[in-house]
């Protein structure tokens, strides 16, 4: 026997039923011991095509209208949404992907099922029954109920997983006992007749019934028939269905690759107008964006904002702080902030969070360096000075790419890792600029500066040197054309000063630009 037939398989299924249900309780925890229904279709026409255990204790049933199911007392009804769905659908497999890179999914309808491939990961979670605890811990941290069976046959787990609740583990060699209670309709053959004899044009319902006149209503009873009478009376696909009933199908696995998302979305029943209803959701949204980093070790470098608003608009902003954090009451504080400073012009009917994954860095200080305030701090209170002062006044000053003297714009400060260091360097002339510039009326002889005065003192010009011509962005309403001199200057005390002077030609003024130092 070759060393690869000797590898044995053993596979995990995670079976979420209801799942539209559930994926719209997630991140409503307010909702989640409450009876609730999820409706589809278009209106007046919808129907119940998900509810939670409460709803069913009530009377709930499934494809029930709306009509019927607003007659049961307490019942609360949502509408479906994929969006949302296949916003959980990513977190559901975000969490399964912890336990194994080779996943592979079976989904149907209301249900959303994963098959994990397990064959060698004893050294990392210990036996099946300890992995399969721990699977679940880590789904229900995560707003999901699931049910988990582990089988060496990829079909009997995920029968087994979707018939069954809690944590089932099949030893080797007892798939067969293990399905043989399970009902008849586990096996899907709706599914399995339509890529079934071509030409048949016998309805699925028609296999149940035929089964249903044999007395055959478990899968045990199924795997019990003669494979030749059986493949005789229905065909070379019961031949699959037989095998699927005594855990013998065999399967060839297609595992999929997950990507890594951070990106929690909610739709609101209602359009929601105040503030305080958006922080609420978004408190638990950055609850599970960070509690999903924090498993990989990461941190949230940037928080973008997305919402949609009534009339088809869409409202976006993004937060960066210094550094990435995964401090919840701080997030939650650059949200409020955020928010308050840029409020939606209309009524939110969803809210998204994207975060971007970043590295946390930690500082190692000196036993005798004083303390520096958190980075966290500095994010709130720039983001305090902001709505005060506004966006393009706070932050760090970057110089421009132009001609124009003294040209810069604000950008959000930013902490980097590379040394600020500099070399040691011979002194030189440090030119301190005047902010904002003072006006000044100059007097001019042969077209040179002679003297000038400021609101306070007059000024005797012994040297200019000048004048710099410098223009440009004539086609803007931000264009310039200014000339430049350098001049020493002497007060009426006798002390001299070195300073520049800027005349705008556009404008016919004179103002002190800085001093030189």
């Amino acid at each position: 026997m070759s060393p690869q037939a000797q590898i044995k398989t053993l596979y995990a299924c995670v079976c979420a039923t209801e799942f539209p249900a559930q994926a719209l309780l997630r991140l409503r925890p307010d909702l989640q011991s409450e009876p609730v229904a999820v409706l589809e279709g278009r209106a007046p026409l919808e129907a119940i095509c998900s509810l939670n255990r409460q709803a069913y204790q009530r009377g709930a049933a499934l494809r029930m209208t709306r009509l019927e199911a607003e007659g049961i007392t307490g019942l609360r009804l949502l509408a479906r949404s994929m969006e949302v769905e296949a916003a959980a659908r990513d977190v559901l497999l975000e969490c399964v992907s912890h336990f194994s890179p080779r996943i592979e999914e079976s989904s149907e309808s209301a249900v959303c099922s994963f098959v994990l491939d397990i064959a060698g990961t004893e050294l990392l979670f210990g036996p099946p029954e300890a992995l399969a605890q721990r699977l679940r811990a880590t789904l229900l941290a995560a707003g999901f109920r699931a049910s988990i069976a582990v089988s060496a046959n990829f079909h009997t787990a995920r029968l087994k997983a979707s018939a069954t609740h809690g944590i089932t583990v099949i030893s080797e060699g007892q798939e067969a006992t293990a399905l043989h209670k399970l009902p008849l309709t586990a096996l899907s053959l709706a599914d399995e007749h339509a890529s079934g004899v071509p030409g048949d044009r016998s309805s699925s319902l028609g296999w149940l019934e035929t089964f249903a006149i044999w007395g055959i209503r478990t899968l045990g009873e199924l795997a019990a028939l003669p494979e030749v009478d059986l493949i005789t009376r229905l065909g070379p696909q019961a031949k699959s269905w037989r095998n699927l009933a005594r855990g013998a199908a065999q399967h060839t696995f297609q595992p999929i690759e997950p990507e890594f998302k951070l990106k929690e979305l909610f739709e609101f029943e209602t359009p929601v107008e105040q503030m305080d209803s958006l922080l609420f959701m978004g408190a638990r949204m950055i609850d599970c964006l960070v509690g999903r980093a924090t498993t990989r070790a990461l941190s949230l470098a940037s928080l973008t904002i997305e919402m949609s608003l009534e009339g088809g608009r869409e409202h976006k902003r993004v937060i960066r702080p210094a550094l990435p954090s995964v401090d919840r009451k701080f997030l939650l504080k650059l949200l409020q902030l955020e928010i308050a400073a840029h409020p939606p012009p209309a009524a939110v009917l969803s809210l998204t969070l994207t975060a971007d994954a970043g590295q946390s860095s930690t500082v190692q200080l000196g036993l005798f360096a004083p303390q520096m305030p958190e980075p966290s701090r500095l994010d709130v209170t720039i983001a305090r000075l902001k709505a005060i002062a506004g966006e393009d006044r706070v932050g760090s000053p970057v110089l421009e790419d132009s001609h124009r003297s003294g040209s810069f714009r604000m950008e959000d400060f930013s902490v980097s890792g590379l040394s600020t260091t500099s070399k040691a360097n011979r002194p030189r002339m440090a030119l301190r600029r005047m902010r904002p510039p003072v006006p000044v009326r100059v007097k001019l002889r042969a077209t040179k500066p002679a003297a000038f005065r400021d609101p306070e003192r007059n000024f005797e010009i012994t040297a200019a040197y000048g004048p710099w011509r410098s223009a440009g962005c004539w086609w803007s309403p931000t264009g310039w054309d200014e000339d430049e001199w350098d001049v020493l200057a002497q007060t009426g005390n006798g002390s001299t000063v070195a300073c520049l002077l800027v005349q705008d030609r556009s404008k016919n003024q004179w103002r002190l630009e800085a001093y030189y130092d």
